[in-house]
């Protein structure tokens, strides 16, 4: 099965990967440094990294962007509390994984883009890595991949499947058995999860409830504390004292909503401030220029302060969300008002913030589920209702208090996910 799985896939692939080139490209294009390294999603690298590679046995890890390599960095740090010199080679396929994953780059950790799943290419990305075993995060199983690591071990960490995606995968549930089963471990994030994947045909003895590392409270001990951004207030005239919304991975519609939200609420609440993290930082130019248009006054993370404290920040920078979490008096969630998905809730809740999110949350069903059931989130249907759950929350700070520490509450299944992972993983 697994073989006949390959060959119609090595034939069909080719075939998309030129069909899909030129909307690609101009995702590149949008997104800037497309050239970046190009040659490395065909296996090739410069001979700085080959010589690196040289003579060691490396961990493979793949992470497609940025949440995903924030959790792969939390992976490595709790796996060097076993292997202090456990070297890893982190590929992503985004520009903004590999700029977060280059800047933890070391001796012991070397970031790439990952190799395209053409076979001739996959074997000479594990060859030249010596790679010991080959870790995924989330999701990203490719078949090609798959049969090239076939003599290491193979791990999937944090795994997802949707309800949607279930339904999606057993259209197609012999070949996707088959593919499934190649990897060693699954290491999933509910009891349900594991269901769905016993559902698709997954040998029972390879899946692990292990909870998820994304939504683990407890960072490791050597994890990198959050940075105290209160400076960056105070250097933009910012009291510590006024009360913030935070706008957090944010998506087209919702930062205008909030802007409009936020002017409403300053009679009340003097000095009010609005921080916009978009989920896609090249976003930023044309958000500054819509805002700045719409008679807002904004000061982008980047640049130096203006004269007179702006009304809104706007964070064009990457990898800074969680600290920025610190800053807030309520966050709102992004991808969940004027998009469908929603974002990770639980780096704000590990910040002891009260969350809101609009109505679509999909993406994280079950622990959504889990807060609003514990009281520890507000869902709101409309801009509307976002307004006046974000006055009622700024109008009692106690409700705020028991909304974060009932979310933390609904955290609590998943604390230690990290190190249980790990165990799989070095068993």
């Amino acid at each position: 099965m697994i073989t006949l799985l390959r060959l119609l896939y090595n034939l069909a692939f080719p075939v998309v990967l030129v069909l899909m080139l030129p909307s690609f490209v101009l995702r590149m294009l949008r997104r800037g440094n497309y050239r970046h390294k190009f040659g490395q999603r065909f296996g090739i690298y410069s001979r700085r990294v080959l010589s690196k590679l040289e003579g060691y046995r490396w961990t493979f890890i793949h992470a497609v962007s940025v949440g995903e390599v924030m959790i792969a960095l939390k992976l490595i740090t709790e796996m060097r509390k076993q292997d202090p010199e456990l070297r890893v080679v982190l590929s992503t396929t985004t520009s903004t994984g590999y700029r977060l994953a280059h800047r933890h780059k070391s001796p012991l950790l070397e970031p790439i883009y990952h190799p395209l799943d053409l076979p001739w290419v996959v074997r000479h990305a594990l060859k030249v890595t010596s790679a010991q075993r080959l870790i995924l995060v989330e999701a990203e199983v490719w078949p090609n991949m798959m049969a090239a690591a076939s003599r290491i071990p193979k791990i999937l960490v944090n795994a997802r499947l949707s309800v949607r995606s279930e339904k999606r995968y057993h259209l197609v549930r012999p070949f996707a058995a088959a593919l499934f089963n190649q990897l060693d471990t699954i290491c999933v994030q509910e009891p349900a999860d594991a269901k769905r994947w016993e559902k698709l045909g997954v040998k029972a003895d390879k899946i692990r409830m292990t909870g998820s590392i994304k939504f683990d409270p407890e960072p490791p001990a050597s994890a990198t504390s959050p940075r105290d951004f209160r400076g960056v207030l105070e250097a933009f005239g910012i009291s510590q004292d006024v009360p913030v919304l935070l706008g957090g991975s944010t998506f087209d519609g919702e930062e205008i909503l909030l802007a409009g939200i936020a002017r409403g609420l300053q009679n009340e609440f003097p000095g009010l401030l609005l921080i916009l993290v978009p989920r896609h930082a090249e976003r930023s130019p044309k958000l500054f220029s819509q805002l700045t248009e719409g008679g807002y006054s904004v000061a982008l993370r980047s640049e130096s302060p203006p004269p007179v404290p702006p009304e809104i920040l706007l964070v064009n920078t990457t990898g800074e969300l969680r600290d920025w979490y610190a800053c807030a008096t309520v966050v709102f969630i992004g991808k969940s008002l004027t998009a469908h998905g929603g974002q990770n809730p639980a780096e704000a809740i590990a910040a002891g913030k009260p969350v809101l999110f609009g109505p679509n949350m999909q993406n994280f069903a079950s622990l959504t589920r889990q807060m609003l059931d514990a009281g520890g989130a507000i869902r709101a249907n409309s801009g509307e209702e976002l307004a006046n759950e974000i006055a009622s929350i700024f109008r009692t700070p106690g409700r705020a208090t028991v909304i974060a520490q009932a979310a933390t509450t609904a955290l609590d299944i998943h604390r230690g996910a990290t190190a249980r992972t790990v165990v799989e993983i070095l068993q």
